[in-house]
């Protein structure tokens, strides 16, 4: 079961569900952290690690002296990461895609591909729980490709979740896709509400079966809970505002660690996927 854990703003609280869950669970648990652009579930975990490895994206490079200069391949590139001139290739890697096309489509075979380095990926485990996490290089323009590296690792025979990157753009697709569950996590305040909308939108047209956490639910006003009842969208959790809470994510440490009573609450929010997913039926 894949579980990934998204919101539609970032500081809603997405790390500290997507970690409460996977401690809660304990044994035969994999974490993945895909939030790449800044990972800090590790923070909270504490995992030992014991593998890192680049991740890296193939890229044009032009053997200039088969070239003629033709710009069939500026021309099949969608991305506009390459310009020719009249005696000169320039290409831009950060802008490639790694589609391809300018190399199979050059006429004098003249672009072959050679890989770039766009980040980092660490595995390692704390007990029973397995942890990987992507760390994209300062100044990468995109994030997907080392996301889908990140999730080339799940391991299957786990209860996997994903800590997403926040929003609705390019990289949570990359995240949430292919998941059989999506949680979203907000908070009752009206900016919250609002992105919340975007983010079930998002989730919809993945058709990816969803529920809803909402953080600090004592605080704001129930515009939010009456949103998830007009829409039949279940509310899995509830997570008070506490002090503790705060002051124990402001030092590094777990939900679940400085309050173990919240533990089982965790645990039911996975028991109750199950439930929905058996109901639901093998996927597509």
């Amino acid at each position: 079961m894949i579980i990934a854990v998204a919101s539609g703003k970032g500081g809603t609280g997405k790390t500290l569900a997507a970690t409460s869950l996977a401690l809660s669970i304990g044994q035969n648990v994999q974490l993945l952290d895909c939030d790449v652009e800044e990972p800090n579930a590790a923070i909270f975990i504490k995992p030992k690690i014991e593998q890192s490895m680049t991740a890296s994206v193939p890229v044009p490079t032009v053997d200039e002296s088969k070239c003629d200069y033709c710009g069939k391949c500026a021309e099949v590139c969608e991305y506009h990461a390459i310009v020719v001139t009249r005696q000169q290739v320039l290409i831009f890697p950060q802008l490639c895609h790694s589609c391809g096309a300018c190399a199979r489509l050059c006429p004098r075979g003249a672009i072959s591909e050679k890989e770039r380095v766009i980040g980092r990926i660490d595995i390692g485990h704390k007990e029973g729980l397995r942890f990987v996490q992507g760390c994209l290089n300062v100044g990468e323009a995109m994030s997907p490709p080392l996301i889908r590296r990140v999730k080339e690792l799940i391991d299957p025979g786990r209860t996997v979740i994903i800590d997403a990157p926040p929003g609705t753009s390019c990289p949570v697709i990359a995240a949430v896709k292919g998941s059989d569950f999506c949680l979203l996590v907000t908070e009752p305040t009206p900016f919250g509400l609002n992105d919340l909308k975007l983010a079930v939108e998002t989730i919809r047209k993945l058709e990816i079966p969803f529920g809803v956490i909402i953080n600090r639910a004592d605080l704001g006003d129930n515009q939010t809970e009456a949103y998830c009842a007009a829409e039949n969208i279940p509310v899995l959790l509830r997570i008070p505002f506490k002090k503790e809470i705060a002051q124990a994510y402001a030092k590094g440490i777990a939900a679940v660690d400085i309050m173990p009573e919240c533990a089982p609450k965790f645990r039911g929010v996975i028991e109750e996927i199950g439930k929905t997913l058996e109901k639901r039926g093998p996927k597509k």
